[in-house]
């Protein structure tokens, strides 16, 4: 970039010394330029520019894409903190532990207005945005303790929105978590106390499940396989789905939660729009239980095809 500036910069200089008028009543020439100096001019440029996109593109969607197997975790920002919650696993505000060595996925939301997730150490930024995931992927392969930043200007507590990612030895972490898991399962076991409040589930797909049950999901919803008004969640994530415009989409966590909080946008081919939207009805981390409820729905065992349309169309008429 530099010795391209340069290149323009001196190039200007040395017109403007050589073809600088030197009197006033010098006449301005009109220079017609041949056909080989155009093609010249515009092809070398967009030739470059094509390469340069033809190396970077299959770059830029190999580092957008994780790998298989990486270990998911939810984030949620909000006025002014940092939230993290682990699958089948504990939450924790402001501090984010992650293994040395293992792949990680951050699926980002926001709960108010839009922040974005920064760890410079990782040179790792994803902006969090309301209503909606994003994602992004990391392997952080030196143990220590790393900053994280909101990069987006989010109101009067922007600058305070700290958080510390804590790397740990692969087999530490693995210890951490299953202490982690089983003061959660330990607590949900215990004898709710009369009087108080029942405690929430202990992990993301046992909120999700009561959730769903909650908000009726499961009244149009089956978790078995069987045909109901809506399609089976059983095998849902990560199936590819027709949608009545005739396109595909793969059922991944974002069309999840677009089709919850705005199910009239892609409707699988097959259904009709009966499902009312959740916009405002559900936060994000109980949009993100849910998702992660659905995710668990999976067995070798059940067919892995396309929807088939709901079960009372197959139902004989009279």
């Amino acid at each position: 970039t530099m010795i391209a500036a340069a290149g323009v910069f001196l190039t200007a200089l040395v017109f403007y010394v050589k073809y600088k008028r030197r009197a006033d009543n010098e006449p301005t020439p009109r220079i017609e330029p041949r056909a080989i100096h155009e093609v010249f001019f515009i092809g070398v440029p967009l030739s470059f520019f094509l390469l340069w996109f033809a190396i970077g593109f299959p770059l830029f969607v190999d580092l957008s894409r994780p790998p298989q197997g990486a270990m998911d975790i939810y984030v949620q920002g909000k006025k002014w903190m940092w939230k993290f919650a682990y699958p089948g696993g504990p939450s924790s505000l402001d501090v984010l532990r992650v293994p040395a060595g293992r792949p990680v996925r951050l699926l980002i939301t926001s709960r108010d207005v839009i922040h974005s997730f920064f760890a410079p150490q990782l040179r790792v930024k994803q902006d969090a945005l309301p209503g909606r995931y994003t994602q992004t992927w990391f392997t952080a392969t030196k143990p220590g303790k790393y900053e994280i930043f909101c990069a987006e200007y989010c109101g009067i507590g922007h600058s305070a929105m700290l958080a510390e990612l804590v790397v740990m030895p692969a087999a530490e972490f693995d210890d951490w978590l299953a202490d982690q898991r089983r003061g959660l399962a330990q607590a949900a076991d215990a004898a709710p106390v009369p009087g108080e409040p029942v405690r929430p589930a202990s992990s993301l797909v046992e909120q999700g499940q009561r959730l769903a049950a909650e908000h009726g999901c499961l009244k149009c919803h089956s978790v078995d396989g069987t045909r109901h008004i809506g399609p089976t969640w059983t095998q849902l994530y990560g199936r590819t789905e027709k949608l009545q415009t005739g396109k595909t989409i793969l059922a991944d966590e974002g069309y999840l939660t677009k089709s919850i909080m705005d199910p009239a946008a892609d409707i699988v081919a097959g259904y009709q729009n009966v499902m009312p939207t959740f916009q405002g009805r559900l936060a994000p981390p109980e949009v993100a239980a849910i998702v992660e409820y659905i995710k668990s729905l999976s067995t070798a065992a059940v067919r892995s095809g396309p929807s088939e349309g709901p079960a009372y169309e197959s139902i004989p008429r009279k």
